[in-house]
């Protein structure tokens, strides 16, 4: 709307209404991007990563007692000083949160126990095989593997 003030010369009225809301929009939308940037990768910590540690963590345990007790009953049908060979083949999972990981059996001599170690770069577990590595007639139990394939125990006994 224009108004005449005298000859030739008009007032027009100024409409800011429409770049109040621009600025507006804009100021909102910086906040809100600030916040995605700020939360994202708290979130990913919080509830990926974190859940995804723990289930390492258990499953490294359950796959190592399972492996510690497939060792234990090969080992209680073991015909001692009886010369023999004896094999089974056991599957363990090929990967634990979308990971690689490895299983290895240390024997520790100064101890004498045996440890089954499932690693990953960033996590380990131990555990034992129950005492069996103390016993005079079981001798000495190692190896390492990874997850893929089909694994296997072996018992010879020498001729």
């Amino acid at each position: 709307m224009t108004r005449k003030l005298s000859t030739g010369i008009s007032e027009k009225k100024r409409e800011d209404a429409g770049v109040s809301s621009l600025v507006e929009y804009l100021i909102i939308s910086g906040i809100l991007i600030l916040f995605i940037v700020i939360t994202v990768p708290i979130v990913t910590t919080v509830f990926i990563d974190q859940p995804t540690n723990t289930l390492t963590q258990y499953a490294f345990i359950d796959i190592g007692n399972g492996m510690s007790t497939r060792i234990i009953d090969f080992y209680s049908v073991i015909p001692h000083y009886n010369k023999c060979a004896i094999s089974t083949k056991f599957d363990i999972p090929d990967d634990v949160g979308g990971r690689d990981y490895r299983v290895e059996i240390i024997h520790s001599a100064e101890r004498k126990d045996d440890f089954i170690v499932i690693s990953r770069g960033d996590y380990e577990a131990r555990i034992s095989l129950a005492g069996i590595g103390a016993t005079e007639n079981f001798g000495w139990a190692g190896g390492n593997t990874t997850a893929s394939g089909l694994n296997r125990i072996e018992y010879v006994y020498p001729p």
